[in-house]
């Protein structure tokens, strides 16, 4: 091999050194093994700006975005801009979009110091506004809650972007003859969980404080399952965990014994191995374990119930009830499956957390399992979508090696198209949901729904149930990253 002259050895370093800054996140695991956490952390944040609805501020990161949905609640003269879009299309669905608003608050509450350190808290205090003063206009009303705007069916005809949707923006809304309970008591979550993140807005945090209270007493009062979002989301589950969800939120904002009464007395409380938009009951019992809570007269203790969650998901205890793939990811269902990872990583963060502030463990019968082995299976879950498996590729848009480049979205994958321009709707799933090419608009930060049991994954956006995001992927993911970020891989606590 021929010797290289320093000058000629100086310029190769400098083309490598160039080589390694161009190639970006496919080169960012630290020497360690593991990612560059924060930058996921960033990119997973954006993401919820890409959903954003309404006017949107100077400061929006996605630039390709544009305001829509102006004229959202005329057909009722009433506001109802803002809020997020849930997923891939123009539809405001108010389960969802509540259920990320109060995830999004416990990740404020829980992960304060982290998301301070990363640079990242005023981004997600930001994201939560964005929806509670949406969430605010929905509940303007008394013993009112609009519930949705736009009508699915009729969006599901044309591919468009939203700033130029043609379709009806259609009204939904529940009240005392027509009852959603598990709606109106989610978006009371979301009032009381924000309301104590915003506690330094002494006037906006009372404003969805009473909000909370006023739409708690509703949803207990007129019970009843709202079906008008099916079948898009349909509340399989019922709506007990949504009041112990909502009641739980409110007691930990107010500390008022009627909450606690309630809690104790008459809710209903279960031990499942699932926490969703759909069902709460795990994160009820996780936030209500440390109070040496019980539900039922007594008959179900919050930390048994807690514990009973932790041991189905992990694969080494005797009560392991959830698929793991062979490349160790959860895998509940097909259809935004990576939700249950990102929500199973959260509330084993947290989780872990609570344990070992008051010297617990996990209790799977006899078996103990530490705090640590929470964190570890959390880590590695979230390691998972970063490119940690069989694929080595990523499941994050923007990040990591081979990352996707078809989501399932119409805002990505349509070019940005001049205001008031005609979309022909026949011909828009031709020109730009058909093709087969990356979309022309990278939605940053997006995880995927992720690969099927085999950890098989095409990156196509016509397959939705695997390469469509939604906003409650990306807030449940949001903790996790700011405790990897700040915490290094090992997820240990300094506060």
């Amino acid at each position: 091999m021929r010797a290289l002259k320093h000058g000629t050895m100086r310029a190769h370093v400098a083309l490598a050194l160039a080589a390694l800054v161009l190639a970006g996140d496919a080169l960012q695991p630290a020497l360690a093994g593991g990612f560059n956490y924060k930058d996921a952390l960033t990119k997973t944040i954006i993401f919820l700006e890409a959903q954003r609805s309404g006017k949107l501020p100077p400061n929006n990161r996605v630039k390709w975005r544009g305001d829509s949905g102006l004229e959202d609640g005329k057909l009722a003269n009433v506001d109802l801009t803002g809020g997020y879009y849930d997923a891939g299309d123009n539809v405001k669905y108010g389960l969802p979009l509540a259920f990320t608003v109060t995830t999004l608050a416990w990740t404020a509450l829980a992960f304060k110091p982290e998301l301070q350190s990363a640079k990242e808290l005023d981004h997600v205090y930001e994201a939560i506004r964005w929806g509670t003063d949406y969430l605010l206009k929905c509940a303007v009303r008394k013993k009112k809650l609009w519930v949705q705007v736009g009508d699915p069916n009729l969006d599901h005809q044309c591919w468009v972007r939203p700033e130029n949707m043609k379709a009806p923006r259609t009204l939904y809304e529940i009240d005392e003859k027509t009852p959603g309970t598990e709606i109106a008591a989610e978006t009371a979550a979301a009032f009381a969980a924000s309301s104590m993140v915003f506690r330094h807005d002494k006037a906006y945090s009372r404003a969805l404080l009473n909000k909370a209270k006023l739409l708690f007493l509703f949803a207990k009062s007129h019970q009843g399952s709202y079906d008008g979002e099916c079948p898009f989301y349909c509340s399989y589950s019922g709506f007990n965990d949504e009041l112990l969800w909502a009641a739980t939120w409110l007691y930990l904002a107010t500390k008022r014994q009627v909450y606690a009464d309630f809690i104790t007395h008459e809710a209903i409380s279960s031990s499942v191995a699932e926490f969703s938009w759909d069902l709460k009951f795990p994160g009820a019992q996780v936030l209500l374990a440390e109070f040496n809570m019980t539900s039922g007269g007594g008959a179900q203790n919050f930390k048994t119930q807690a514990d009973n969650f932790v041991c189905a998901v992990l694969p080494d205890t005797a009560f392991h009830q959830v698929y793991i793939t062979p490349g160790g990811v959860i895998h509940l269902r097909d259809g935004a499956n990576t939700q249950y990872v990102t929500s199973t990583a959260f509330l084993f963060v947290v989780y872990s957390d609570l344990l070992l502030r008051t010297g617990q463990d996990v209790m799977c019968g006899n078996q103990p399992i530490r705090p640590e082995r929470l964190r570890e299976f959390a880590r590695q879950q979230m390691d998972y979508l970063l490119g940690a498996n069989p694929r080595s590729s990523s499941y994050v848009v923007g990040f990591g090696a081979n990352s996707p480049t078809q989501p399932h979205h119409r805002g990505a994958s349509t070019p940005v198209l001049p205001p008031g321009y005609d979309v022909n709707c026949g011909l828009s799933f031709g020109e730009w949901f058909a093709p087969d090419r990356p979309n022309p608009n990278e939605l940053t930060g997006a995880i995927m729904g992720g690969p099927d049991k085999d950890d098989k994954f095409v990156d196509k956006r016509a397959n939705s149930s695997y390469t469509e995001p939604c906003t409650y992927i990306n807030s449940l993911a949001i903790g996790p990253l700011a405790a990897l970020a700040e915490r290094g891989p090992k997820l240990v606590a300094t506060h």
